[in-house]
């Protein structure tokens, strides 16, 4: 995103609230059979011996993208339990399982392999036992599991935290364990009023929340945000990864509004926006709920499970609520004793949480292999050093280790292990990418990987630019010239 002092231009997917949204879901809950852990240490001893990734591997991948993908989703925050009670993460940790690489290893296993690993997680120290199992939900290719019975007591005096997830086939092979990122714990909602310099508490546009609803406190009855069929459902299995913005008060509302950055208050029109799919509700005031009531001159700031109500636009008293899994509009009623309030039902009283997410990509570029593949390395940003004839590049991230290349497509370059959060590799000479340089007047880019030693490819989302130059000589006239002094790219 942009400089905080600074407005940008969003465009989404315009999402126009009914009356109702049909919508249907069945869950049926199956209990872990706890012999499934035994083989966690077991190796699969017909496993191919691993080989060296060549590049025709690399082409075939960057072709095909069937890698496995990882994602954990799960809030920022989680709220301490006390004495004999039990206060389950709302909404829970979920690990997706998603990408064409589980249905390519059944493919090649045969139908009686396992299409998904199993899940199990743990929030304790990742080489300690307590890891719980949870049961995977399969839907539209893409599997999941919700940890709802995770919590954290008091006797715990930590104040972070994070959850590993472990998956293990069936026939034993161990993918390793996948973290979540940092989570913060807290004793309770603060019911005073943030100061906005607490930004660890305080909810920030253009950043990332999930919204649920309970009726009348009862934990039975939650139900979250989501989006599903490209309408926006209250389910109560699944929620919603959203992104909430700030708008200008006075634009009117359309595919592409103008956003802006700092710190929620009530008050304020916010637009929420469904993450994977861009699907974005209708322009919409964040109000205070107080009980059953909205407070609508309140103008503190936005605060870590606070009970919202969203007032849509344009609307007589409309607010954002649910019926069953419908999303609909609810008719609030003016309140006979405070003219600066409203009277809603607990179906229009949404509590607010930020949320966060670890997403890890890996492709066995070279066939399986026995060595777990977690921890999977991150690359946080690309930076050039020198120039002339040798140009080197700087890679930071985490969880690098010496068995670690950078390629540039399918080319591999020499690589320099310098520490855990650091690589150093020199840029390939731009001849080696063929017919793709040859008469280029524009330029062109590359997709950056890392490459483990035994033919695991971990694609990253940067990518490296060549940049044609023109120059004069004084016999040939006009020359082009392909430099490689070039820009590497983070994707956002």
């Amino acid at each position: 995103m942009k400089d905080l002092r600074r407005r940008s231009h969003h465009k989404y997917t315009p999402y126009h609230l009914p009356q109702c949204v049909e919508s249907s879901y069945i869950y049926h809950t199956v209990q872990p059979e706890n012999c499934l852990y035994q083989s966690v240490n077991h190796i699969n001893q017909f496993e191919q011996a691993p080989r060296k990734l060549t590049a025709s591997n690399m082409n075939r991948y960057l072709k095909e993208r069937d890698h496995y993908i990882v994602t954990i989703l799960h809030a920022k925050v989680a709220q301490k339990s006390y004495g004999n009670e039990k206060r389950f993460f709302c909404p829970p940790p979920c690990v997706y399982l998603s990408g064409k690489g589980w249905k390519k290893r059944k493919e090649e296993k045969g139908e009686s392999c396992q299409l998904y690993p199993f899940v199990f997680t743990n929030i304790g120290s990742p080489d300690q036992p307590g890891f719980q199992q949870y049961d995977i939900n399969e839907k539209e290719n893409i599997a999941f599991c919700s940890a709802k019975s995770m919590y954290i007591s008091d006797v715990d005096k930590r104040k972070n935290f994070i959850i590993h997830s472990q998956l293990i086939f069936q026939d034993g092979k161990n993918l390793g364990i996948f973290d979540s990122k940092r989570i913060k714990v807290i004793s309770k909602p603060s019911k005073k009023k943030q100061s906005s310099k607490n930004t660890e508490l305080c909810i920030s546009s253009n950043s990332n929340v999930a919204l649920f609803n309970r009726l009348r406190s009862q934990t039975v009855s939650t139900r979250y945000l989501h989006v599903e069929n490209d309408n926006f459902i209250a389910s109560s299995l699944q929620w919603g990864f959203l992104s909430i913005h700030l708008c200008n008060d006075n634009e009117p509302d359309g595919e592409e509004v103008t956003v802006n950055e700092g710190i929620v208050h009530y008050g304020q029109t916010v637009k929420l926006v469904f993450v994977k799919t861009n699907l974005a509700t209708p322009m919409m005031i964040i109000h205070k709920v107080d009980k059953q009531t909205v407070v609508l001159d309140a103008d503190d700031p936005v605060s870590q499970l606070h009970k919202v109500a969203f007032y849509v636009k344009g609307t007589n008293r409309s607010y954002l609520s649910i019926n069953q899994e419908k999303v609909i509009m609810f008719q609030a009623s003016p309140c006979s004793k405070d003219p600066k309030r409203d009277v809603i039902s607990d179906a229009a009283s949404w509590t607010i949480i930020s949320a966060d997410k670890s997403t890890y990509r890996f492709c066995e570029g070279a066939g399986p292999v026995q060595s777990k593949i977690a921890p999977v390395p991150f690359v946080s940003n690309l930076h050039l050093t020198g120039g002339g004839d040798v140009v080197t590049m700087e890679v930071n991230g985490e969880k690098f280790t010496s068995n670690l290349k950078v390629w540039f497509a399918d080319v591999e370059a020499e690589t320099m292990y310098r520490s855990s959060e650091t690589l150093i590799c020199l840029v390939p000479d731009v001849s080696l990418f063929k017919d793709r340089w040859k008469y280029k007047q524009s330029d062109f880019s590359v997709p950056v990987s890392l490459v483990r030693d035994d033919g695991v490819i971990y694609p990253t989302d940067c990518t490296f630019t060549f940049t044609p130059e023109l120059y004069f000589t004084d016999e040939a006239g006009l020359h082009e010239r392909i430099s490689r002094y070039v820009t590497p790219t983070k994707l956002l």
